[in-house]
């Protein structure tokens, strides 16, 4: 099992980070491997709604789908894929912090099969870091955003 989690502190309301992050239309401005989504169900995001990303990692293109499956604004955003050769599922979780901005936690966790399961030790620290940067970009955006 791959499981990583990764913090950061943003000085801007939880209710933007959570609206900005949770958007998939955001997607391609702070996560730096995501190259594309695909709205594969129509707007708005909800429950069920389903996604096809397109990212570079670890030198692959990787194509997959994920499917929202739960959405609590503003607290929690969970999407999760089942195909492919490791299955994903992605949380974003945030909270208030003491200085009135907020902690944004995202995390990955799956079950690598086949290949990839050689493997996760090196995509788990490479994902640790992936998540670190990406985390330290939506920072940068949304700290920068009046």
């Amino acid at each position: 099992m791959v499981d990583v989690s990764t913090q950061i502190d943003i000085d801007r309301p939880r209710d933007a980070v959570a609206a900005y992050a949770s958007d998939p239309d955001n997607a391609t401005a702070w996560y730096v491997k995501i190259k594309s989504v695909e709205w594969r169900t129509p707007k708005p995001l909800q429950v069920g709604s389903k996604l096809a990303f397109v990212a570079q990692f670890l030198g692959r293109t990787l194509e997959y789908t994920y499917e929202v499956r739960e959405m609590i604004p503003g607290e929690r955003f969970v999407m999760a894929t089942a195909q492919g050769p490791f299955p994903m599922e992605t949380t974003y979780a945030w909270e208030d912090t003491t200085s009135g901005g907020t902690r944004m936690t995202l995390r990955n966790r799956g079950e690598p099969a086949g290949f990839s399961k050689l493997v996760a030790p090196v995509m788990a620290g490479a994902m640790q870091r992936a998540n670190a940067k990406d985390l330290e970009r939506l920072k940068k955006i949304l700290e920068a955003a009046p």
